[in-house]
Formats: C-alpha cells, structure tokens, sequence
C-alpha cells in the first residue's frame, strides 16, 4: 500500500525497485527555506545492505504488508535467536543480522514484536525499557553527590551505561533499550 513518506518510522518495511527495506532512523527535516523532506536510513532485507533515501515528505512510498505479531524470547543458539508465539506455540527462528544491535537487551521470557513478510522474520521491535542489574560501577567520592554527576556502569548484560551516584553494584535498574540510557532504579 502506499504511504506518504512522512509517516514512515523505524522497523516499518518498504518496498523499492522489487527489493524490501526495513527502516533503520526515519526524520523529517523542515529546513527554513525550500521543501520539507524525510530522511530514511534504512537495510536491505535480502543481503544486509544499509541505503540512505531521502523523500520529500509529501512523496509516496510503498509500504510492504507485512505480519506483525508478539512473540517471547526463548533463547540464542547458532542458529540465531529462537522466539515463540504465545498464542499458536510456533517458534520463530531470527537470525544475528535481523537483532543487529539489540541483542545484549533481550532477555529470556521478554514480549517482543517481530515482523514477517512471506514468513520470514525481517525486523523486530523491542520494549521501550529493560530492567538490568548493575554488577560494576565505581565508589561514591564524596563531594561528588552535590551535582548531579553520572558515573559509569556495567550492567549484567555487559553494556555500559551512565548511572547516579547512589547506584551501587548489585542495584537493579531500568534502561532505555535503544541506547542503554538509565531512567530509574527498578522497583521490584
């Protein structure tokens, strides 16, 4: 079906010269003089390929139909990562280059939406935050809590991140999955 190229976002798929795209980074661009246009990083499905475009916003853009359906991880093997439907119990295999980046976020039993297109999985999208522990992070000098200073953390998943003060090693907390950023400790 086709769109306007402005309402595209990330993980939307698209369909350019018999070819399918997964939307990486989607902006619009409204620049002071001249025509707003929509910037679009996006990767080619069949080889991995990444392509940049840019539309103008009024442009229209071929949207491929594609199923998307909640799924949990189940586990990483090397095959790749292996996720269930709830409802039918189909497992749905998806390879290292469709997780990309996301993979040190996902967790055994995590809710996530995966997309298909002919049955294969082409893109996923994560939940917005995650909940970690923290099993390194440097001493609270002191002095150092009057700002509000950030210090650097590694979080169970081996990611490193930017956390409070008061964050101590074996704390809990939520982070944003796009980029790791700390929001809160956890509540649990």
């Amino acid at each position: 079906m086709k769109v306007i190229a402005s309402s595209l976002r990330k993980g939307n798929v698209v369909e350019k010269d018999d070819k399918l795209y997964v939307i990486l980074f989607a902006e619009n661009i409204h620049p002071g003089k001249g025509t707003p246009v929509t910037q679009l990083d996006m990767r080619r499905i069949s080889d991995g390929v990444k392509v940049s475009e840019r539309y103008r916003t009024t442009e229209q853009v071929e949207r491929a139909y594609v199923e998307e359906r909640e799924h949990t991880f189940l586990y990483r093997d090397g095959e790749g990562f292996h996720f269930m439907n709830p409802e039918s119990y189909d497992q749905v295999a998806v390879s290292e280059s469709v997780v990309g980046e996301m993979a040190p976020y996902l967790t055994e039993g995590m809710a996530v939406q995966v997309s298909q297109y002919n049955g294969i999985a082409i893109s996923l999208v994560l939940p917005q935050r995650a909940t970690f522990e923290v099993v390194e992070t440097e001493p609270v000098t002191k002095g150092q809590t009057a700002s509000s200073s950030y210090k650097p953390a590694t979080l169970s998943n081996g990611v490193r991140t930017l956390v409070p003060p008061h964050i101590s090693a074996g704390t809990r907390v939520v982070v944003m999955t796009a980029d790791g950023a700390y929001v809160e400790r956890a509540k649990d």
